[in-house]
Parts: C-alpha cells; sequence; structure tokens
C-alpha cells in the first residue's frame, strides 16, 4: 500500500478511489497490472518517455533542421520558409530528415530519463518530505523532481543532440549516424559529444520544470472547477482528454507562433505518455487532497 497525497490505495484497484485506510475493494489484479512505485511501475513510466518524446521530437526534425540552419547560418537562410526552399534544392526532399536518426535515438533516451525518473524523484522527495508538506509544497516537488529527472536525461541527450547538429549543420561532414559518430570521436574524442551538455542544462531544465509543474497544477484545477464530477468516475478517454488540453493551456505563454508549435508538441508529449499508462493499466494516483491530519490542524473539520 501506497501513500500520495494523504491517500491511501493498493495495486488492487483504480487508486482514486481508494481513499480510505483499507483499501475497500476486494483483492483483484485485473484492473492494475503493477504495483504504483514498483519497479514494474517505473520501467513502462519510462517505456512511456521514450515514445513521448522520441516520436514527437522525430517528427518535427525538418523544421528543427532548417531552425538550426538559420541560427548558425543566418546570412545564407533568411527565414523559414527560405531555409526549407534552400534545403530541398541543394539536397532534396531526403534532405530535410537529415538527423532523423541521433534525433530519434537521443530524445527516446531523454524522455526515459526524463518521465521515468520525475515518477522516481516524485516518490522519493514525497517520502522525505510527508503527507502534509507533500500536499502543501507540491508545486515545489514538482519542481525540484522535474529538475532532478531533466539533470540526468540531457546527460543522455547530450551525445545524440551534438551528432545530430553536427549533421544538420555542417553540409558535406556526414550524411547519417554511422559516418558522423567515429568521425566526431576520432578528431575530438568523448568531449565532442558532451560540449553542448551545460548549454543543454541551462535550457533544458528551466523548461522542463515548467512543462511538469503546469501540468500537475493545470490537471489539478481542470478536475476540481472543469470537469463535473471525480476523475474515478471519468472513462478512460475522458482522462486522456483532460491529460492534452493541460499539456496545451500548460505551456501557453511566449509568443504565438512558438506557442502553438512547442504547446502541441508538449500536449501530444503528455497524451502519448498518459496513453501508455492507460495501456499498461497502471496504477494514476488522483489529483492532489488536503490529508485529513492537516485539515485537522486547520480546523477545517469537526
Amino acid at each position: 500500500m501506497w501513500l500520495w497525497f494523504g491517500v491511501d490505495y493498493c495495486a488492487a484497484c483504480d487508486p482514486a478511489c481508494c481513499m480510505f485506510a483499507v483499501c475497500p475493494l476486494p483483492s483483484t489484479t485485473e484492473d492494475i497490472s503493477c504495483e504504483f512505485g514498483s519497479s514494474k511501475y517505473y520501467a513502462l513510466c519510462g517505456f512511456g518517455g521514450i515514445l513521448s518524446c522520441g516520436i514527437t521530437h522525430t517528427a518535427v526534425v525538418p523544421l528543427d533542421l532548417v531552425k538550426c540552419r538559420l541560427q548558425v547560418d543566418p546570412d545564407k537562410y533568411k527565414s523559414i520558409a527560405n531555409g526549407f526552399s534552400l534545403t530541398l534544392k541543394e539536397d532534396g526532399v531526403r534532405g530535410l530528415a537529415k538527423g532523423w536518426a541521433p534525433t530519434f535515438i537521443g530524445y527516446s533516451m531523454q524522455g526515459l530519463c526524463k518521465f521515468g525518473f520525475y515518477e522516481v524523484f516524485k516518490v522519493f522527495y514525497s517520502d522525505l518530505l510527508g503527507e502534509e508538506n507533500t500536499y502543501l509544497w507540491r508545486t515545489s516537488l514538482y519542481l525540484a523532481a522535474s529538475a532532478s529527472a531533466e539533470f540526468f536525461a540531457d546527460i543522455a541527450l547530450a551525445p545524440m543532440e551534438a551528432v545530430k547538429v553536427r549533421i544538420q549543420t555542417r553540409p558535406g561532414y556526414a550524411n547519417n549516424l554511422r559516418q558522423c559518430v567515429p568521425k566526431m570521436f576520432a578528431e575530438e574524442g568523448v568531449w565532442a559529444f558532451y560540449k553542448g551538455l551545460v548549454p543543454l542544462w541551462m535550457r533544458q531544465i528551466p523548461y522542463t520544470m515548467m512543462k511538469f509543474s503546469c501540468f500537475e497544477r493545470t490537471v489539478e484545477l481542470i478536475y476540481k472547477y472543469a470537469v463535473p464530477k471525480p476523475r474515478a468516475e471519468c472513462s478512460k478517454s475522458e482522462q486522456l482528454v483532460v491529460t492534452f488540453v493541460a499539456g496545451y493551456i500548460g505551456v501557453w505563454k511566449g509568443l504565438v507562433a512558438r506557442i502553438i508549435m512547442i504547446g502541441t508538441l508538449t500536449a501530444l508529449q503528455w497524451f502519448i505518455y498518459d496513453s501508455v499508462k492507460v495501456y499498461f493499466r497502471l496504477p494514476r494516483p488522483p489529483p492532489p487532497e488536503m490529508p485529513e491530519s492537516l485539515k485537522k490542524k486547520l480546523g477545517l473539520t469537526e
């Protein structure tokens, strides 16, 4: 039996309905495939992260390629449209897919660590805080857990990100992953694959902290104010709709064009990740509730 935001639940039933000291439902594993916090649970969360980040980032490789070339050679590539036009003219349609292999491998590894370790650190920090402080400081918990996860995720991503950028921004250097890796290693050694790690941390950790904390709090608010019934009574498809909406709303800041691209990408990542949880019947903790002990301290109960 596990404790999450003051709610005890076991692997025998939907965690959203276990709000009692002893689970009120009979012991059965028909609804849930593994225990919350088990090795299998974390492994499947990591697999969800692989699909979530690997698929979405690979899908936008053409746009990422043009964006990188705009940043490296602004004199040649004047705009997004011009970048696409020149790339098609020089390399053909296949040229737009340059770097897809390191992108898929790198961001799959990042997703494995980002989502898998987030679940690990979320439980770890919650155990350190205790149930009352977990509820009171839940936003800080989300921030700390996501930052910790992204720290390791970027170490996993950095080598393939370096290869991807080299392929995309140095025409003629290498056409694919098999050519690029040994050439980079021969010229610069292992350091070639980690030169961009610190800038990656500086860019990705703040973004991931915002992404996860905003998502978690948005889900909480949607179920509290927008959904007319408890999550335990929502169908799986209804819960996935909430996941997608929360993922999109959670990044609704900044320039409109970037919002559309990043917002949609982020929403799809959360949707794929949550779909994996649903497909493998993983336990899903309910939205945060104030522990009874804290309610008594605050005089909110008799």
